[in-house]
């Protein structure tokens, strides 16, 4: 008796995109619409709703809607700021501003975070620290500057306590809730792998709560800017606040908005750098980036 062999199985077609087959002639391929490449670059989307309006600006100036001790043309406004350059005083009121916010910034962040740390990696630091600083934060610190030049004096400490005070609770407050966001089964996984308590806080706690800090500190460089704007108008000789104060003495309009336009710049550009920071800190979290 014999025996009758099956034939082998045919070998599954190579589907490899190398050698995929081209389509029939008269079909196209559908793409989806979130890969569909637009026409308008993204960098000329980005630009066109200033572009317009500075463009609406020069037209309301130019046929006097808008009248110049209203708001400046914006052709007096770049002719003014390049006056303010060339005589230095734009730059040296931009180099102390600069430096009030540095200073404020770097105490701001090392007292956040600090009482941050404390609060969200202890029980007992918790206790102690997140009910004052809940209560404090509620007070408006610009309602504190009196209350500081009385203390301080006035000359720079006061100027620098408010930045610090704006600056310390988003910071805390954006720490804190990183902390405390971590999932607790990542910290159940560290320990069975043995991890110590340091090990925890840095490789499994640390980085859970680095997105929560860098969002606290954008929304602190935004506030340090602000309480500047409080600070340098009051008993101020010198940065940009005081210069719009003496604009304001002498009703020009076009010094103050060249003033604001330099508040916007410094601000978008400290945003920028913290945002570079973020992508360089957190390639390690995939995130949607809109379609």
């Amino acid at each position: 008796m014999s025996i009758s062999h099956a034939p082998p199985p045919p070998a599954a077609p190579d589907i490899s995109l190398e050698k995929a087959t081209p389509l029939a002639p008269g079909l196209v391929a559908l793409v989806p619409s979130s890969s569909r490449g637009t026409r308008v670059p993204r960098w000329l989307r980005r630009t066109t709703g200033p572009v317009l309006l500075l463009g609406l600006w020069q037209l309301l100036s130019a046929t006097g809607a808008l009248a110049p001790d209203v708001l400046a043309a914006p052709g007096t406004i770049a002719r003014v700021a390049g006056d303010l350059i060339e005589d230095g005083s734009l730059t040296s009121a931009m180099g102390v501003s600069l430096q009030r916010v540095a200073v404020g910034l770097l105490l701001g962040t090392l007292v956040g975070t600090g009482l941050a740390l404390l609060s969200g990696l202890f029980r007992v630091g918790e206790d102690l620290v997140d009910a004052s600083v809940q209560m404090l934060r509620t007070v408006p610190f610009v309602g504190l500057i009196p209350l500081f030049i009385l203390w301080f004096g006035i000359g720079e400490t006061p100027k620098i306590a408010v930045i610090t005070l704006g600056v310390s609770f988003p910071l805390y407050l954006n720490v804190y809730a990183g902390i405390r966001g971590v999932d607790s089964q990542l910290i159940e996984a560290g320990e069975s792998l043995g991890l110590s308590r340091w090990g925890l806080v840095r490789h499994v706690i640390l980085p859970g709560a680095l997105p929560g800090a860098m969002t606290g500190l954008r929304y602190s460089l935004g506030i340090a800017w602000l309480a500047l704007v409080f600070a340098e108008q009051i008993n101020a000789d010198s940065g940009i606040g005081f210069l719009m104060v003496q604009a304001r003495d002498f009703l020009r309009t076009d010094v103050i908005v060249v003033c604001l336009i330099v508040y916007a710049f410094l601000g978008l550009l400290a945003d920028f750098v913290v945002r570079t920071l973020e992508r360089l800190l957190l390639q390690w979290r995939p995130t949607f980036t809109g379609r």
